[in-house]
C-alpha cells in the first residue's frame, strides 16, 4: 500500500502527491510475505475472521450470523491458488475432507485468533451457547 508522503500547490492550481511505499499500516501487502504468514498475521490482528472463496453462499450466512449478533467480521476472500495457504492454520488431525460431511478448509472463521470452523461448526457452536461467550471473551461483543 501507499500514503502520501507530501502535496504541494502547483503554479498551474493542480496537486503534486509524493507517494512512497509502507508497511506500517495493516492492511499492507508485503510482497516479500508468504501467503501463509500473510493468512497468520491476518488471523492474529483480528478477533473475528473470515476466509471465504469468491461467492460463498455460506461465509454470507456465517457474517449474516454474527451480525446479526453485533459482531462485524473481517471477511477475507481468497483467490483459489491461495486456499491451501489457509489449511496450514488448521491443527492436527482437522484435514480437509470432501463431500462426507467433514467441513473443507474455506470457509472459515477464526475467532480470537481460533479456527472455529466453517458454517456448521459456527452454526454448531451458536445453538450451544457457547459463541456469545467466545465473542464476549475476545471483545467484539458485550453483554
Amino acid at each position: 500500500m501507499q500514503h502520501v508522503h507530501d502535496y504541494r500547490l502547483r503554479s498551474d492550481a493542480g496537486f503534486r502527491l509524493e507517494l512512497t511505499p509502507t508497511t506500517t499500516s495493516p492492511l499492507a501487502i508485503d510482497t516479500s510475505e508468504s501467503t501463509e504468514m500473510r493468512i497468520q498475521r491476518l488471523i492474529s490482528e483480528n478477533p473475528v475472521i473470515i476466509f471465504s472463496r469468491s461467492g460463498c453462499c455460506m461465509c454470507h450466512v456465517m457474517k449474516r450470523l454474527l451480525t446479526s449478533l453485533g459482531v462485524h467480521p473481517t471477511v477475507i476472500e481468497l483467490e483459489e491458488d491461495e486456499i491451501g495457504a489457509l489449511s496450514a492454520s488448521q491443527p492436527e488431525g482437522e484435514e480437509e475432507e470432501g463431500g462426507g460431511g467433514g467441513e473443507t478448509v474455506a470457509p472459515a472463521v477464526f475467532v480470537g485468533g481460533e479456527r472455529v470452523g466453517g458454517l456448521e461448526s459456527l452454526v454448531g457452536l451458536h445453538l450451544s451457547g457457547q459463541l456469545v461467550p467466545k465473542l464476549v471473551e475476545v471483545g467484539v461483543l458485550e453483554l
